[in-house]
């Protein structure tokens, strides 16, 4: 098998082992809380944890695999990756686990770190395929998290969730000890440690208040004073950034509308997609005797999304040979329209499973097509010395997006209750329509994409020379 395909597969376990462990632990807190003899409520610090660590570390440790090489850094945080999940494996108790997720999350610089070291290793025709395959898996982990999730924990137990993803931990370790060579392109300089201190307080002041407003109440002192500090905060990180020599994140690409354009595609789609997260397995394991649930266990509402990831893995490569053709403007406003047409289908109708299963294939289709879009448009729009930085940007903008995104679905949920605390039918139309709308706005920002002219007069001043040679030609 050659080297190049070798490299697409360890770097692929690892992204995979990533993004499912970022989901496959949300349907099970309920058991973990239960062993651990932990509320619900102190469980769900396992999910917070993992975003927290995941949010801060993520650009950082980008920006590092531009400085200093992404092989040296991609071991790290894959290694970083293998201990914090063998030790959640074996935790004894919350604390423990907590400290594990944390680990866990530091590896969120897989995805950049790997898209970056395709686009410094693999001829530049194979590179808008293979990115469309990596981005595309940060769908599919995620999804194959929420299906898995339910059938492990039913046969075997929760400490599987971990155990499973640690076999392709080590694989990808492996393979990317052995079998990657240290990318040649960097961006040598020192690390922002200003910058990295705001970005932190911002960004875990912001998601802290979005993730856990439901559960303080959104009106609490403590979801406000939050809130408002992590704005305030990322106001104040963006002239810092401009000022100084060497910044943790260059804003100067912010102004290329290649760069904010993706960005925003990613926050609104990251919205979206766990969106469908949330809302389909809850109406699908609602009691059919509500007159508008399904009644299915937490196994078989888990295997209705199969659909979902199946369509991912099919159109995320598909949106790489697109790219290579026709650049990123095109698949990218495709899947966002696809995703909103997802989310109308059963905000008009969700009484029929024909309905929700077609939901998840148009949603799958549109997401593949989307993220994979995204990160090509990246890279078309920053050089390759800073690769891993700009998709870390991108990176944390899907972040932010589900944080956001499951607040207010699981807020349009609660706030739609009847006197037995289940929701109403009209939760879940509000729900659908919610996402719709924000799917929107993903088709708006993705019009902003710049046109093929104006792709290549941006990459001519930022000195980029690596597009698709048969987008080049076209130009």
């Amino acid at each position: 098998m050659p080297s190049g395909t070798l490299l697409v597969l360890y770097l692929s376990l690892g992204g995979l082992a990533y993004a499912v462990l970022q989901s496959l632990v949300s349907p099970a807190l309920g058991t973990i809380g239960r062993d651990l003899e932990v509320s619900t409520s102190d469980a769900s610090w396992i999910v917070t944890a993992y975003l927290l660590s995941a949010s801060v570390l993520t650009p950082v440790l980008g920006r590092l695999g531009d400085m200093v090489g992404k092989r040296t850094v991609l071991i790290g945080v894959l290694a970083a990756l293998g201990v914090g999940t063998l030790v959640a494996a074996l935790a004894p108790n919350l604390t423990v686990l907590i400290v594990a997720r944390v680990l866990q999350g530091a590896s969120g610089a897989i995805m950049p770190l790997s898209i970056g070291a395709v686009r410094d290793e693999l001829p530049r025709e194979r590179v808008s395929v293979v990115v469309g395959l990596l981005s595309a898996i940060f769908g599919i982990g995620a999804g194959v998290g929420i299906v898995a999730a339910g059938p492990i924990v039913e046969h075997l137990s929760w400490h599987w969730l971990f155990w499973l993803p640690l076999v392709l931990i080590v694989i990808a370790l492996a393979g990317v000890v052995l079998g990657m060579k240290e990318s040649p392109v960097k961006k040598p300089g020192k690390l922002d440690l200003i910058g990295t201190g705001i970005l932190s307080v911002a960004l875990v002041a912001l998601l802290l208040g979005i993730s856990k407003g439901q559960a303080w109440g959104w009106g609490d002192a403590k979801t406000l004073g939050l809130i408002a500090l992590g704005v305030v905060a990322l106001a104040v990180f963006v002239p810092v950034e401009l000022r100084v020599r060497e910044p943790l994140i260059d804003m100067r690409l912010m102004k290329h509308r290649g760069v904010w354009a993706t960005d925003l595609v990613a926050l609104i789609l990251g919205f979206a997609m766990f969106g469908t997260f949330l809302l389909v397995p809850t109406l699908l394991q609602l009691p059919a005797g509500t007159g508008y649930g399904f009644g299915k266990s937490v196994t078989t509402s888990g295997l209705f999304l199969l659909p979902t990831v199946v369509a991912m893995v099919v159109f995320g490569p598909i949106a790489g040979i697109l790219v290579r053709r026709i650049g990123p403007k095109l698949p990218l406003f495709a899947g966002a329209l696809l995703v909103v047409a997802a989310f109308t289908v059963p905000a008009l109708a969700h009484g029929e499973t024909w309905q929700v299963l077609a939901s998840g294939i148009l949603t799958g289709a549109g997401i593949g097509l989307a993220f994979a879009a995204m990160s090509n448009a990246i890279i078309e729009a920053v050089p390759a010395g800073q690769t891993a930085e700009a998709t870390s940007v991108n990176t944390i903008a899907r972040t932010i997006g589900s944080s956001i995104g499951t607040a207010i679905v699981a807020a349009v949920i609660t706030s739609n209750s009847n006197p037995q605390g289940l929701p109403t039918d009209d939760a879940f139309t509000a729900g659908f329509w919610v996402c719709a709308g924000v799917a929107v706005l993903a088709v708006l920002a993705a019009l902003a994409l710049p046109g093929a002219r104006r792709r290549q007069e941006e990459a001519a001043e930022l000195g980029i020379d690596d597009l698709p040679a048969v987008q080049l030609a076209a130009q």
